[in-house]
């Protein structure tokens, strides 16, 4: 399946509407700022866009709410609440798969979320690990309107993308996602491992003081 997927606007904003998201969205929404909290719910819109574009089908091809729980909590490594004791993707995994446990997910499907987490930022490597890691890598990719990888960016019409933005507004999103990278990264180094997306951010924003991401977004399909 090529092109653009058409759905309604109220189809294309609808959230799973489960107890389980509705969990995770009051995990997140205190503990990360509202540009962070509107990029990972865009993240799992735009990754349902995605699986129907690969004609990926909900309940035979993967869980909606599995889907959503890793999107929404992708960044959860960047908390204000968090330890900030390891690498972002890694911390945002572990707390992610620890609250689905804790919330009756099975460990398999934990497992999966904490995957597909871990490895958002592993192009290459999240395209093996499963349909799970596909759709939330792309999920995040599609957000960042291509620097992050353009495979998917034409799924998305004009008017797709101004109702998604409409409803969850961009807010200067790479700015404040990167700050917030850069500045877990500066608490440890651990969390800032060289060639890793932390340890070059922080490590590019010492140096030029702005990332190579945020040069390339600020010419990207949605822009900041």
């Amino acid at each position: 399946m090529t092109g653009p997927t058409h759905e309604t606007t109220a189809d294309l904003i609808t959230l799973p509407g489960t107890p389980l998201a509705e969990a995770v969205m009051n995990l997140i929404r205190p503990v990360e700022t509202p540009s962070v909290f509107n990029h990972s719910i865009r993240s799992y819109m735009f990754a349902r866009l995605v699986a129907s574009r690969l004609g990926l089908t909900v309940g035979r091809d993967y869980h909606d709410d599995l889907l959503f729980a890793a999107c929404a909590m992708h960044d959860l490594g960047v908390a204000s609440d968090g330890p900030h004791s390891q690498r972002f993707e890694v911390e945002g995994a572990d707390r992610a798969a620890s609250f689905l446990i804790d919330h009756g997910v099975p460990a398999a499907d934990a497992d999966q979320v904490w995957q597909a987490i871990a490895l958002h930022t592993s192009p290459g490597i999240a395209e093996r690990r499963g349909t799970l890691c596909v759709l939330v890598r792309e999920g995040v990719a599609l957000d960042f309107g291509g620097p992050m990888g353009a495979d998917h960016v034409d799924a998305v019409t004009d008017e797709q993308a101004d109702a998604l933005h409409a409803a969850y507004p961009r807010l200067d999103m790479i700015r404040s996602l990167t700050d917030a990278i850069v500045a877990q990264a500066a608490k440890n180094p651990k969390n800032a491992l060289r060639y890793t997306i932390p340890g070059e951010f922080l490590r590019e924003r010492e140096t030029f003081g702005r990332t190579r991401m945020e040069h390339a977004c600020a010419s990207s399909r949605w822009g900041n």
